[in-house]
């Protein structure tokens, strides 16, 4: 049993919330030694390898595959996650205002399925102290992205203003910015995701974007119509975001309300990104940040093979620990010296060629 497995077997007796804030208070008073301990401090001494993917952005990954948003709500940990091999990490999501959040409990696990059950809807200290964490955080030279919410007592007709506060605040201070209108969990606000209201949300950001213009990125939702993604990423293009993150959680009526991410969440994530790649095609300014389900080498394999490049993880890493990112660096370097490459460039276009 190595030491992450122990740290669950302990954690998963535990009421999941409550595992996971008294988590992140260990993990942001002893970063360093607990990435130590779990045997997952990055490693730099030279490697064989250049893992490192620069997107179209400009942002550099120290490795393809990072931390999603949901875990670190509150910028905390940051100095923990990028001790560890994570090529970036995304905090949040933070909303102008603190808020509680829906009633408890609202996290469940569903360990057979190595899935999660979330209707936490948006619970975060407010985007002071986050950003206060933020400047705090040892960021290790890694990408650090801010994940953006509504409050939830905003109005619909007013959500634009908490996303252009939100910008102003964070965006000298990141790597990059992602607008969430695709959370289940706090009401009316997947209705943002219409062209209508994206437009809206796009135009009052324009000002503070040519302030300072950090990477941006739309994350949607794995239930949207698939016949609605072409139009979004052509909205994504017209108003020069960087790209689409794609997917947040599903809805599972059956499994009860909120939001469903891990194993169950893996195939309708899957079509939905290969849906967003090919509306992608022709399209040279974005990138796809791939989320959602994915937990196994073969996952990431697949999402190369069908043209994305990075991608987040935060259910399997619940579930794996710390070793997931240590057997994902050694299966792709076993994967790229089959190939005669030695970097993510040449990588990729090993992939695209004919096999």
């Amino acid at each position: 049993m190595n030491t992450y497995d122990l740290f669950k077997k302990i954690a998963f007796q535990l009421d999941p919330e409550l595992a996971h804030t008294q988590s992140m208070k260990l993990l942001s008073h002893f970063p360093e030694s607990l990435a130590t301990f779990m045997g997952a401090h990055e490693n730099l001494e030279e490697d064989e390898f250049d893992y490192s993917v620069t997107l179209k952005d400009g942002n550099i990954w120290t490795f393809p595959v990072g931390l999603a948003a949901g875990l670190d709500k509150n910028a905390e940990a940051i100095s923990f996650f990028t001790s560890i091999p994570f090529g970036a990490i995304e905090v949040g999501t933070v909303t102008p205002k603190p808020q509680e959040g829906n009633p408890k409990p609202r996290m469940f696990r569903l360990i057979e399925e190595k899935s999660l059950l979330n209707r936490m809807g948006f619970n975060n200290e407010g985007m002071e102290k986050i950003f206060s964490n933020l400047m705090k955080g040892d960021r290790h030279g890694k990408v650090v992205g801010v994940n953006l919410g509504k409050n939830k007592t905003t109005p619909q007709e007013e959500a634009n203003l908490d996303y252009q506060k939100l910008y102003a605040k964070f965006a000298p201070h990141c790597q990059y910015l992602v607008i969430n209108v695709s959370s289940p969990n706090t009401p009316g606000l997947r209705d943002l995701q219409n062209i209508e209201s994206l437009k809206e949300i796009f135009v009052a950001l324009k000002e503070e974007r040519e302030k300072v213009s950090t990477p941006l990125y739309l994350k949607i939702s794995p239930d949207l119509a698939l016949e609605d993604i072409p139009a979004i990423v052509d909205l994504a293009d017209e108003f020069k975001l960087s790209g689409l993150i794609a997917t947040n959680t599903t809805i599972r009526p059956d499994l009860g309300v909120g939001g469903i991410s891990g194993g169950l969440l893996h195939e309708k994530g899957r079509v939905v990104r290969e849906k967003v790649l090919e509306a992608m095609k022709g399209k040279p300014g974005l990138d796809l940040i791939g989320v959602g389900g994915i937990s196994r080498f073969e996952d990431l394999m697949h999402f190369w093979k069908a043209g994305g490049r990075v991608c987040q993880v935060y259910t399997s890493f619940i579930y794996q620990g710390p070793q997931m990112l240590l057997d994902f660096k050694k299966q792709l370097a076993a994967e790229m010296r089959s190939r005669g490459v030695t970097n993510m460039n040449d990588f990729f276009q090993s992939l695209s060629a004919k096999e």
